[in-house]
């Protein structure tokens, strides 16, 4: 089976308070971009084996699409042996959501191999036990994301974006931008809510904004240097992806985002990636 799994952006990312057990509520528009890495699961076997090339990620229990295959086999009740071969070309901790979307990916693998044994809402409970970001996958359409990121309400409107991403090479774990978060120091000024996104829609030269860039672009000013850049190539906006440190620019049109791309990855030399907002249904899965 070959299935491929994208990467996500946030939109716009609102921190709007901490719970008692220590995570996070959010708002964030979620929507998945078209780079993918590409997973192959090859059945049988005595055990979960994980492969990879492209970028060196955990080939062990900890990579979560080791965890998300574990997870499905114990609710199904089986013990079932599988080779998991990814095939990486979303960068590892940048912001994009690679290891979740694998973990969705596989999710839904096992799940349709398997004869859909489990309701796409059960997939997402399964899911919020790997990470916050797992369900969005599973819901496979741009959504509106509350709680931790679990509560998904699909979000219809226009996204007639073309994506310009960077990134500058350096890994940003997750937890360590939340851990010094200050509430009080958050970027968005202006809330968002889904009433007005609902009445006016998404604009982009309006509604990017990213309340981790306070913590992120302190330790990495490289990351506003980025968003500078996208801006003076002809950017309508530009804004720091999930934790980070990935930016990326929005355009009207094609030919102005590639241009841009040349010529920033000439300048800097870092990850330039093209990408296209993908509205439909995602992970694509093959047999293979």
């Amino acid at each position: 089976m070959k299935i491929l799994s994208p990467a996500k952006i946030n939109l716009f990312l609102q921190v709007t308070g901490k719970r008692p057990d220590g995570f996070h509520e959010l708002f964030s528009l979620m929507c998945c971009v078209d780079l993918f890495d590409t997973i192959y699961l090859q059945f049988g076997g005595k055990k979960i084996v994980i492969e990879s090339s492209g970028q060196p990620i955990p080939l062990d229990g900890t990579n979560l699409a080791h965890k998300a295959a574990t997870l499905f086999f114990s609710a199904l009740r089986k013990t079932n042996g599988l080779k998991i071969y990814i095939q990486k070309s979303i960068p590892v901790a940048a912001g994009l959501g690679g290891g979740s979307s694998n973990a969705a990916s596989v999710l839904c693998g096992l799940n349709q191999h398997y004869g859909f044994p489990f309701s796409r809402q059960e997939l997402i409970s399964m899911g919020l036990q790997l990470g916050a970001d797992v369900p969005f996958f599973i819901f496979q359409q741009p959504a509106l994301a509350t709680g931790v990121g679990e509560n998904l309400e699909a979000y219809s409107g226009p996204l007639p974006y073309h994506v310009l991403l960077i990134n500058p090479g350096l890994e940003v774990p997750t937890a360590e931008v939340y851990r010094n978060l200050n509430l009080r120091l958050t970027k968005c000024k202006k809330k968002i809510t889904k009433p007005s996104l609902k009445q006016g829609g998404f604009d982009g030269s309006l509604h990017l904004c990213n309340d981790l860039e306070t913590v992120t672009i302190s330790k990495y000013p490289v990351i506003e240097s980025l968003k500078k850049q996208l801006l003076s190539h002809g950017a309508i906006g530009a804004l720091m992806s999930g934790s980070g440190p990935t930016v990326f620019g929005l355009f009207s049109d094609a030919e102005s985002a590639v241009e841009a791309g040349q010529s920033i990855g000439r300048d800097l030399h870092f990850g330039v990636y093209l990408a296209d907002i993908i509205d439909k249904k995602f992970p694509a899965i093959f047999d293979d």
